[in-house]
């Protein structure tokens, strides 16, 4: 299946997830196939999430991946 196809089918329920903050698409940098991509605010060990809450290691047969990036603030920006 398509990567975007896949992210569009599961985009809804992956943001329900703790610690998600998005998704998207994007390559793995080594192997060079195309992967949904989970943004959280920090990775937390498998033991420590509630079954639910696991973000799974694929989706329709595409790779996910699991990207840190922190807490995420909008900021208003006047021009």
């Amino acid at each position: 299946m398509d990567v975007k196809r896949a992210r569009e089918l599961h985009e809804s329920r992956l943001m329900r997830l703790a610690n998600v903050t998005g998704v998207g698409t994007g390559r793995d940098e080594h192997s060079g196939v195309d992967v949904i991509v989970v943004f959280v605010t920090r990775k937390v060990p498998r033991a420590r999430l509630r079954t639910e809450d696991v973000v799974p290691a694929q989706l329709e047969g595409v790779p996910v991946r699991v990207l840190a990036i922190g807490d995420v603030t909008a900021h208003d920006q006047e021009r």
